[in-house]
C-alpha cells in the first residue's frame, strides 16, 4: 500500500519490543476512542493534530501508527514520510487486529 509497510499486529510488538526507545507506537484515533481502548505505552496524537504536533515527533526514531483498522494510520504514515520521516511502518488492522490477535481482553468497538 503505497511503499508503507504493513506490519502484523505480532510483528509490530515484536519490532517495538526489539528497538526500545527508538520505536513509538503512534495512535492517531480520536480521543473518546483512546480513552476507550489503547496499547499501553503508545503516543496519542489525534490525526487532526499530527500535522500541528510534528515538532513533537523525532524524526531518526521508528514509528508505528495505528488507528481503529488501519486506513486512518496509513495516511498519517504517508503524511509522515512527506515530511521527511524514514522510518515508519503501518499497523495492519489497528488495535481491531491487535485485540483480536494479541490482546483479546482489550475491548473491541
Amino acid at each position: 500500500m503505497s511503499g508503507i509497510p504493513q506490519l502484523s499486529p505480532a510483528d509490530a510488538r515484536a519490532l517495538l519490543a526489539k528497538q526500545g526507545d527508538k520505536a513509538v507506537l503512534l495512535d492517531v484515533r480520536e480521543p473518546w476512542e483512546y480513552a476507550l481502548v489503547h496499547v499501553d505505552g503508545s503516543l496519542h496524537i489525534p490525526m487532526g493534530e499530527v500535522q500541528d504536533k510534528l515538532e513533537e515527533l523525532n524524526s531518526d526514531r521508528m514509528y508505528v501508527v495505528m488507528c481503529h483498522h488501519g486506513r486512518r494510520s496509513q495516511q498519517v504514515a504517508l503524511y509522515l514520510v512527506a515530511q521527511g520521516f524514514r522510518q515508519v511502518s503501518n499497523l495492519a488492522g489497528g488495535i481491531d487486529a491487535w485485540a483480536e490477535t494479541l490482546d483479546p481482553v482489550l475491548p473491541r468497538y
